[in-house]
């Protein structure tokens, strides 16, 4: 009597249940929010270290959360994890390769975290000149480079603010002074919550990484173009533009680039190790 084996079950352990937990993590996100308005990457999320929401915990559990409600980050993350995890773990051993995945995304989160620490530091350079300088002026003048940035309702709270302000700057300036930098205390909490990362793109690039220098001249069939790739050369490939891409720092990209380079960096990094102390694949 033939039996016949179901997908996951054709699959080695460690990946298998990091796409079983990301899928499902994926749709409690959803139902979660739609049904009680929570978002879960609030709490799961990674937050920068500055933030009031951070927690160290994030640097593992952002990893299984992924943007929604598009399922596309999750498809071409889970996609990459089941194409060349199931390989790498065939040849390392589900314990070695748990152990690549767990580094190489918490490796790429404290690079993003490093980057977006230089990102975030102008601004709250200027959040701290006006304290120890409250002017109107000095406050008109971060006001008008500032005030669109962060959500609908940080927007609302600046109309707030600006409407309670201009009340009372003529008849108690020291009123104005203090609801101003109430409302540039509290602007400082909400842009530092607002950055949250989530995504398991860091591991997966480790994963691509080590995939291109265990198997360099493994062929690869690309999508778009439809054309045979050497491993080696696609992970080249893929590495030189992400640093393009980071470096271009475009306003209107929201992916972690320093992030997939951090996973790429640590990855190569602890191959390197194992290299070194003799591992044998």
């Amino acid at each position: 009597m033939q039996t016949r084996r179901s997908f996951l079950g054709g699959l080695p352990p460690v990946v298998k249940n990091l796409l079983i937990i990301n899928v499902i993590l994926y749709f409690a996100s959803v139902v979660v929010f739609q049904s009680l308005g929570i978002r879960i990457e609030e709490y799961l999320g990674l937050h920068v270290p500055m933030a009031e929401k951070f927690g160290a915990y994030q640097l593992v559990t952002y990893m299984f959360l992924h943007a929604y409600p598009s399922p596309s980050h999750i498809f071409f993350n889970m996609f990459a994890l089941f194409m060349f995890g199931r390989l790498l773990e065939s040849v390392w051993g589900s314990r070695r390769f748990l152990l690549f995945y767990m580094v190489t995304g918490i490796g790429a989160a404290l690079v993003h975290l490093i980057t977006q620490y230089y990102e975030v530091l102008p601004i709250l350079k200027e959040i701290s000149y006006y304290m120890n300088n409250s002017s109107h002026e000095n406050l008109q003048s971060f006001l008008a480079n500032h005030h669109k940035i962060g959500s609908h309702a940080m927007r609302e709270k600046f109309n707030v603010f600006v409407g309670a302000y201009n009340g009372v700057i003529n008849s108690d300036p020291s009123a104005a002074a203090s609801l101003a930098r109430e409302y540039l205390y509290n602007y400082r909490t909400d842009f530092l919550n607002a950055y949250i990362t989530v995504g398991a793109s860091g591991a997966v690039f480790g994963i691509l990484l080590a995939f291109g220098m265990l198997f360099p001249n493994m062929r690869l069939m690309l999508l778009f173009p439809p054309i045979p790739i050497r491993a080696k050369y696609f992970v080249i490939f893929y590495g030189v533009l992400e640093l393009y891409l980071a470096l271009k720092d475009s306003p209107m990209d929201n992916v972690a680039h320093f992030a997939h380079l951090g996973g790429m960096l640590f990855g190569f990094i602890l191959i390197k190790y194992w290299q070194k102390k003799g591992v044998n694949y």
